[in-house]
């Protein structure tokens, strides 16, 4: 993507050793022409964000990735191999924050389901790019939805 230059990744005091990775699913689809995205609520503090979670034993990257969007947003689809960006939060855990970085894959949603694993523990809402970057808190992951492009992943 030309002129897009990858922001600084701040993780606070952390060292090397602190980091945290974690794989975590943009999904997508086009409905009536449009492009929408779909988001989740953090259990913990109902923020906007995409299905995230930690490595699994078994599973490459982008099925752990798959598997979260099944469990916290109720969607399944088509998941692509090559990450589409990387961004890093504060992740609350216990006492303390863990620093995280989450590699992102693009899923472009086939199915949406009534019932999954998490959905009485989050909120799944479809919203447009313009809305999807003003949900989220995460600069990094903001860009990433407002310089994505479907015809590329």
């Amino acid at each position: 993507m030309k002129g897009l230059q990858q922001q600084e990744i701040t993780l606070g005091d952390a060292s090397k050793t602190d980091l945290r990775t974690q794989f975590a699913a943009l999904c997508y689809r086009i409905k009536n022409e449009k492009l929408q995205f779909c988001l989740v609520t953090s259990r913990r503090s109902g923020r906007w964000i995409v299905p995230k979670g930690w490595p699994m034993d078994g599973q490459t990257p982008m099925d752990a990735a798959a598997t979260e969007a099944y469990e916290e947003a109720g969607v399944r689809g088509k998941i692509l191999p090559r990450p589409i960006g990387v961004f890093s939060y504060n992740k609350a855990h216990l006492e303390d924050d863990l620093p995280c970085i989450a590699v992102l894959y693009p899923l472009r949603v086939k199915k949406v389901l009534r019932a999954w694993p998490e959905r009485k523990e989050r909120e799944r809402k479809w919203v447009s790019r313009k809305k999807a970057a003003a949900m989220v808190d995460d600069d990094e992951l903001r860009d990433i939805i407002l310089h994505f492009r479907p015809e590329t992943a």
